[in-house]
């Protein structure tokens, strides 16, 4: 029997790559977002729509409203949260023109903001409200509770496993928040959900040709981590995600099919363990 799997995010850069792979290994997937199908200009070099994506479900949801995609996930055997969000609106804001660098640059990297009620206090299919009076998405409420909140149904649906898109560490032009919300998120699924196989995968900044501006930035982190490496690693504290090794989503996605396939996979996935995964996966395509 084909496993079945839910990509929350399944439209997305990575996500859809996660969807590629599990059709390619005969897996029944199910996209979830906002939209459904991919604008796929967006995310691939092509504009039209690959042969493999037609064997997925691109279904509409939202993830900050469970009852809208819970019944997806039964009888799934894994379910991927991969919607986190790299800038909220107010940095997008000064960035685009649309605010002034003051206001914007200072809500953007305030201590802390709202993001929902406490997912761990939320009765089950309860939606989750926004706690920023103009209801922004937040890190808070996409990083960290919209993913406690997805692993608390897929534990409530007996989902063996769940997959995290974290990251590797933040970076020096990224609010702090960032990456402390991913890193809330993990230490809460791992410590109050003890049923599921939870797998956090830790990758550093994702690049592709059919997204022309990741290049550059790509071979600036690449050297950035060969120096870093060089120097036992003395920079990452400071540069973090700058000095991570770049990877690419297809190579991203091979090992969260993987780590899901092999029962042995739990907890921090960081870039080697990444790369090994990867690996494994190309491994088992020759046999």
């Amino acid at each position: 029997m084909a496993k079945k799997i839910v990509v929350c995010g399944g439209n997305g850069f990575l996500g859809s790559r996660i969807c590629k792979v599990a059709v390619g290994r005969g897996w029944d997937v199910i996209s979830i977002s906002r939209s459904g199908e991919p604008t796929w200009s967006a995310i691939t070099s092509s504009p039209n729509a690959p042969p493999w994506s037609t064997s997925v479900k691109w279904q509409k949801a939202d993830i900050l409203k469970p009852e809208t995609y819970k019944p997806m996930l039964n009888d799934a055997d894994a379910v991927v949260h991969s919607m986190g969000i790299l800038l909220e609106a107010d940095y997008k804001g000064v960035i685009t023109g649309k605010e002034s660098p003051w206001s914007g640059l200072s809500r953007a990297f305030s201590a802390t903001k709202g993001g929902s009620q406490n997912p761990l206090e939320r009765k089950e299919g309860e939606a989750l409200e926004p706690q920023e009076k103009d209801g922004q998405l937040t890190y808070e409420l996409m990083n960290r509770d919209s993913a406690i909140t997805l692993a608390q149904e897929a534990s409530s649906q007996n989902v063996p496993s769940f997959v995290f898109i974290s990251a590797a560490a933040g970076a020096p032009m990224l609010p702090k928040r960032y990456i402390t919300t991913k890193r809330d998120a993990e230490s809460t699924i791992a410590s109050s959900l003890p049923k599921l196989r939870s797998i956090f995968i830790r990758p550093g900044f994702l690049y592709d040709p059919s997204r022309m501006f990741t290049m550059p930035i790509a071979a600036a982190g690449s050297v950035g981590n060969m120096v870093n490496s060089m120097i036992g690693g003395r920079l990452s504290w400071i540069a973090g995600a700058a000095v991570e090794k770049p990877l690419k989503p297809d190579l991203v996605a091979e090992a969260v099919v993987e780590a899901i396939e092999d029962g042995a996979v739990k907890g921090v996935v960081g870039t080697s363990d990444i790369e090994a995964l990867a690996t494994k996966a190309w491994r088992r395509g020759m046999l």
